[in-house]
């Protein structure tokens, strides 16, 4: 399949999407727009939270039709939700001759024309792009951050600088952009440098072993130009792993360590918690600050920091002059949809505090690091977690690492399990009660709810007793997952709020689950 090439002017230039409120399509979309390409694009009738983003740039997206595709129509973005077998619209542009590309050949294309960054990795891809940018977008780099979710710094999907080049002498503006591992996509993507966050084992209906996994790293690797760099944590073990065997590959390659194992600039030592920050000292440039939890998330900031830095000395920039605005980025990192996402706060009728958080972990060592930092960035608060495992052959697979990654939380809720459209859930040798029933021997409250409203009425019940002398200040209720479980915390809310507590519903949409679903 020749995939075209996009036109290094796209004023003008005519593109329909097909899927067009997909994450990742409507965060393309946004930078393409910002380049003056002419947009158009279809989608279900649900509203999502992408819808926001295509009203502020004032595209409306219309059903699936044939009609959609008119003669000025130059390119086809399409999702890999919909196939040009059965799809009107991608029928109808094959029919006449228009040039189709998948979302990852467009992100591909897309990375051909800037001097491009991939941040990669099992964990981690997406806030790391989010702290990525909002560093980038304090230091006002010239070129664009794309990221698989909505990052609050950024105000939309993605951030798009339209500073030029002058101060930063690169021959192409910079690209930023968060690359996905399932099914190889991310080798269309054509990086300067790349983020390494992570490597284990994961995508078990693509790659059955970790050697698979860690083969299609290798591999994406080795797409770097001679002398190329590749930022990876030294503290995973499957990063270090990878980065070693890729070496042996391509010696000319710099391998850039970061983290607490790390020798050199990006060394990373951990620091105190207070005053809702978390503190960190990365070289020779200080101390930091971060308003998110964890230790995997100072470990992220770390990635984000070392790559703003090699850009800046790309440009011939010595980066200890910039380490306040760099500190400053960080702080302005508050999370992106689903990522930790604080959705709303009530109170028991006891009159304790509640604070609901969504997360998107959905791989045992996400849900069990996680978690830790939630127990140490909240330490005096219960901590409830609802759980939905996302797909039957990754909990068959994980299933022990599932059933003992719970150890931070207090309570756990466990639901059935959110299959994929590529599975078939009668030949499945799981459930989410056999989940439940796993976990029990290595957590002493874990409850089996199959369905959400079962679910939000033990949580309600848990929220009635009070949290304890060792949690003073009250719950954490965590849900947890790439489906749909969000729903759960919605409903306790509104149980809460209809208890007559005082409440703040942030709230999520059904998008939440759009880029989970779609795979």
């Amino acid at each position: 399949m020749n995939i075209p090439a996009l036109p290094s002017d796209l004023n003008g230039f005519h593109i329909h999407c097909v899927g067009i409120k997909g994450t990742g399509v409507a965060a393309l979309v946004e930078i393409l727009h910002a380049r003056g390409a002419v947009i158009t694009g279809s989608d279900v009738s649900e509203r999502f939270y992408t819808d926001e983003i295509l009203e502020k740039l004032k595209i409306t997206p219309l059903s699936f039709d044939e009609k959609n595709i008119t003669d000025s129509v130059q390119l086809v973005i399409y999702s890999s939700a919909y196939s040009p077998d059965t799809n009107p619209e991608l029928k109808e542009a094959k029919k006449r001759g228009i040039p189709l590309m998948l979302y990852t050949q467009a992100l591909g294309a897309f990375s051909k024309t800037a001097f491009s960054c991939g941040v990669c990795g099992v964990h981690g891809k997406t806030t790391t792009t989010g702290l990525c940018g909002s560093i980038f977008k304090e230091l006002e780099l010239p070129g664009a951050v794309l990221a698989g979710s909505i990052i609050s710094s950024f105000g939309g999907c993605t951030y798009t600088s339209p500073k030029s080049s002058e101060n930063f002498p690169l021959k192409n503006p910079v690209f930023i952009a968060e690359t996905c591992e399932y099914q190889r996509h991310f080798m269309s993507f054509s990086p300067q440098k790349i983020i390494l966050t992570s490597v284990e084992s994961d995508h078990q209906d693509y790659y059955p072993a970790y050697e698979d996994i860690r083969s299609a790293f290798v591999d994406y690797i080795c797409l770097l130009p001679e002398g190329g760099q590749l930022i990876y944590c030294a503290d995973d073990k499957g990063a270090e792993e990878t980065a070693r065997i890729a070496a042996e590959k391509r010696p000319d390659l710099e391998l850039v360590p970061y983290g607490e194992k790390a020798e050199g600039p990006w060394h990373l030592e951990f620091g105190r918690i207070e005053g809702g920050k978390q503190y960190f000292k990365i070289g020779q440039l200080g101390e930091f600050g971060l308003t998110v939890p964890g230790k995997h998330n100072v470990r992220n900031s770390t990635a984000a920091v070392a790559l703003n830095c090699e850009l800046l000395k790309a440009c011939g920039k010595d980066p200890s002059e910039y380490a306040e605005k760099i500190k400053k980025g960080l702080l302005n990192f508050r999370g992106g949809r689903r990522r930790s996402e604080i959705v709303g706060r009530a109170k028991t009728p006891l009159g304790q505090e509640v604070i609901f958080i969504d997360d998107y972990a959905h791989h045992p060592t996400a849900i069990k690091t996680t978690l830790e930092g939630f127990r140490n960035f909240y330490r005096g608060y219960r901590i409830l977690v609802d759980f939905m495992s996302h797909t039957y052959t990754r909990t068959a697979a994980l299933l022990e690492e599932f059933a003992s990654s719970f150890g931070a939380a207090d309570s756990v809720i466990i639901n059935k399990i959110y299959g994929s459209a590529r599975e078939n859930p009668s030949s499945a040798s799981v459930t989410g009660q056999t989940l439940a029933e796993r976990a029990k021997q290595y957590h002493a409250d874990v409850t089996y709810c199959e369905e959400f409203d079962e679910a939000s009425e033990t949580a309600f019940k848990m929220l009635q007793k009070p949290s304890g002398s060792r949690y003073p200040e009250g719950y954490i209720f965590v849900t947890m997952g790439a489906g749909n479980n969000w729903q759960v915390g919605t409903k306790l809310l509104e149980k809460l709020c209809g208890a007559g507590s005082s409440c703040n519903f942030g709230g999520v949409t059904d998008a939440s689950t759009a880029s989970a679903s779609k795979k």
